[in-house]
């Protein structure tokens, strides 16, 4: 569901918009660290219901190995993010045939984990499908390929430790989603927008994804809206 979309706001100002994420070495070094988990968890003697739940403890050698690449990881995200973004705007003036003036830039993460301090405490949040939203943090919420998307900034409710949605999230999984809706139906749903209308993005059809105007509605405790995006052109890798 990675993705580049040129938008517009309420007032046509065009938005540059993508997402991604550290790509594949982020789920290398968590698949690793996940494996030294399991090897230290069985060496402790502990017993838990799954594997996939073991754990490092905080003070290990281990624990301090996987929060340092873990941070790389987040670090490379967010300058791959930029590189992109970078070439994105080169070609989009080489588009319209002149300079593209940039007016704001925002960077956020949504899948990371950070020391934070909640209710007094030292913690450590994961984010997962997140962001966080601190009071006046900007943040990006995409809707789907098909439907709104939205600029935001945090409130800072302590409730959901300063985070919000990062994005819709799905109704349908990828495979259910290919079995259920077809290419017509894609093509249809995204009428007025440029994109690639292949069998290769069924499963990205806008009604695989919950509607991001009601999630909105129930984040309005969490962030602001400052500006609701609507698509114009969507490009998604295959």
């Amino acid at each position: 569901n990675h993705f580049i979309e040129v938008s517009a706001d309420e007032t046509d100002a065009v938005w540059l918009f993508l997402h991604s994420g550290s790509r594949g070495i982020g789920n290398k070094i968590a698949q690793h660290h996940i494996g030294v988990a399991q090897q230290v968890t069985r060496k402790r003697g502990t017993r838990l219901p799954d594997p996939d739940l073991a754990y490092l403890e905080e003070g290990t050698s281990e624990f301090t190995r996987y929060i340092k690449e873990l941070r790389w990881a987040q670090h490379f995200a967010l300058l791959n993010r930029e590189e992109m973004m970078d070439r994105v705007i080169t070609q989009f003036g080489h588009w319209v045939g002149g300079h593209v003036r940039e007016r704001e830039r925002i960077n956020c993460h949504h899948n990371f984990t950070q020391q934070e301090t909640h209710y007094g405490k030292s913690v450590w949040v994961s984010r997962k499908g997140a962001i966080r939203a601190e009071p006046g943090d900007p943040g990006l919420i995409p809707g789907s390929m098909g439907t709104a998307s939205y600029v935001v900034e945090g409130l800072g409710n302590p409730v959901s430790l300063n985070s919000s949605p990062h994005g819709a999230g799905r109704e349908y999984s990828r495979t259910a989603a290919r079995k259920t809706f077809s290419l017509a139906e894609l093509k249809t749903a995204m009428l007025g927008i440029e994109f690639r209308a292949t069998e290769a993005f069924i499963d990205e059809i806008p009604a695989a994804y919950k509607p991001i105007d009601q999630v909105m509605r129930d984040a309005a405790d969490l962030v602001r809206v400052r500006h609701k995006l609507r698509q114009l052109i969507n490009v998604k890798g295959d």
